[in-house]
């Protein structure tokens, strides 16, 4: 009985099209009717009973194949939870699993937060996304946990995996939680987890693969190596440091940029399956990440850059929003993109799309304060590197960081893919249809959250700021330099008066 009044919610959109069924029938019934009860019939009035019946007979007929379309999109909605927070667009069969398995395939090369945005946002188009993964200690402590179970450095694909995950809440909670009594005492579930799965597979490769059934996420997660491996900076002045943790540091005192990256073993090798995904791949995206600790690093591993480069598929570079300090300070865009041509190789990027976003300026000096800035979009300099670029808002606000837009970077993405259907005149393909509904979908909540993002944009601003409110770097670079140059006087202020006392 729960599931006949069910149909009656308005959620449901049912309701509608069964009072079009009564309509149609009262409209039959009454042509069939009048054709019974008349004794003579002019030309004038059969036409028009036989108008009424059609019209009749059409509501009814619609109504049963609106009816079947809307069943089946409950149906999506409630065993699909991608569709759930968003309008289910069916056309026929084209949301159900067989066409998400279908989906492009589709690589992410990289770590940390960055990484994990590009997989939020893409698990919502297809199944088949494979996450190359860092592996490496940096050079930092083992902790307790890592070293009573003498595990490899699982952060960047345990977060991985929570992005790909079915719940991400719930799996982030288990990996993460640390056991507080008895002899397990200070161990992480995480390793205790991997540390199991290894035993049961004897592969730490497969042992991560398998945890996509274990975890219910969409597509895999594989390690770049399954070797330890140590990623070294040499300086400019030939400093060479062997430790993650005391690359800022040193850059710092110092005051000397990165002249190169590399990993130690120098001739580690990749992971099973790393090389068949890139081969295999529709799409392959870089970044966004650390450019140094988590972007080359994955392109240094034995044969990567030579496979990405040799593949047909899109590449795609997607660049950070702000620099790192320690790392790449007053780094540009085509500097980003420099070092990667430089480390692994021209022809790992194709397509670099970058944020020309409207980012508060309050959130700007909070990052100024720690050394870090807006990454300068030098376009005309990317172009000499051969790099077609792609302009997007790709920014947000979130928890009060600048983060990437999931949904943005993953519509860039799967628009690329959509064009080249189209140019191939395959506007009648499965997927080309599943993947541009979609689309179609995102964009509209884009273009919604832009408004509301305006809309409060323009409440925390002041009169002045109104006047001079920018689109980008360039724009309001004298204001953000101006804090800057305030900060600084403080600073100096504050030591001279400690020096004073």
């Amino acid at each position: 009985m729960k599931g006949f009044f069910r149909w009656f919610k308005s959620k449901t959109k049912i309701k509608r099209w069964i009072l079009l069924i009564l309509v149609g029938i009262i409209l039959c019934c009454y042509g069939m009717a009048d054709v019974l009860t008349s004794t003579q019939i002019e030309f004038a009035d059969l036409a028009k009973i036989i108008l009424i019946f059609i019209v009749g007979f059409v509501c009814i007929i619609y109504s049963i194949v609106a009816i079947q379309k809307r069943t089946l999109e409950i149906l999506v909605e409630d065993t699909d939870k991608r569709l759930q927070d968003n309008k289910a667009n069916v056309k026929s069969l084209i949301f159900n699993k067989k066409v998400y398995n279908q989906g492009p395939k589709v690589v992410v090369i990289g770590g940390g937060t960055g990484l994990n945005s590009v997989l939020r946002g893409l698990k919502k188009y297809t199944d088949n996304i494979t996450a190359i993964v860092t592996v490496s200690d940096y050079g930092s402590q083992k902790t307790e946990s890592r070293q009573v179970l003498d595990t490899l450095p699982l952060d960047d694909i345990k977060e991985s995996l929570v992005a790909l995950s079915e719940n991400e809440e719930v799996t982030e909670k288990l990996l993460n939680y640390k056991f507080k009594n008895g002899r397990l005492a200070n161990l992480n579930f995480n390793d205790l987890y991997f540390t199991a799965m290894q035993d049961l597979y004897k592969d730490f490769t497969e042992a991560v693969k398998q945890s996509q059934n274990v975890f219910k996420i969409t597509g895999k997660v594989l390690p770049v190596t399954i070797e330890e491996i140590k990623i070294c900076a040499e300086l400019e002045d030939g400093t060479v440091i062997e430790s993650k943790d005391k690359i800022p540091e040193v850059i710092n005192n110092k005051a000397c940029k990165i002249s190169r990256i590399f990993i130690n073993p120098s001739n580690c090798k990749p992971a099973s399956g790393v090389i068949e995904a890139i081969e295999e791949a529709d799409a392959i995206v870089i970044g966004p990440g650390s450019l140094y600790t988590n972007v080359i690093p994955n392109l240094l591993v034995k044969g990567v850059a030579k496979a990405i480069k040799e593949s047909k598929a899109f590449k795609i570079y997607v660049s950070n929003i702000m620099t790192e300090p320690g790392q790449t300070d007053n780094y540009s865009l085509s500097e980003h993109i420099k070092a990667i041509n430089d480390h692994a190789g021209k022809g790992v990027i194709e397509y670099c799309i970058y944020d020309t976003g409207e980012i508060i300026p309050e959130y700007i000096r909070k990052y100024n304060l720690q050394g870090s800035e807006l990454v300068e979009q030098d376009t005309s300099k990317v172009k000499v590197e051969g790099v077609s670029l792609i302009q997007r808002n790709l920014s947000q606000i979130e928890n009060g960081y600048i983060r990437h837009n999931p949904d943005a970077i993953a519509a860039s993405i799967i628009q690329l893919i959509c064009d080249d259907l189209k140019f191939n005149n395959m506007e009648n393909n499965t997927q080309y249809v599943m993947l541009n509904n979609k689309l179609k979908d995102t964009k509209k909540t884009l273009k919604k959250k832009d408004k509301e993002d305006k809309k409060q944009t323009k409440k925390k601003k002041s009169k002045h700021d109104k006047k001079n409110q920018s689109k980008f770097f360039e724009k309001y670079s004298d204001r953000i330099q101006s804090i800057k140059e305030s900060d600084l006087k403080q600073k100096e202020k504050a030591k001279m008066q400690k020096n004073k006392k």
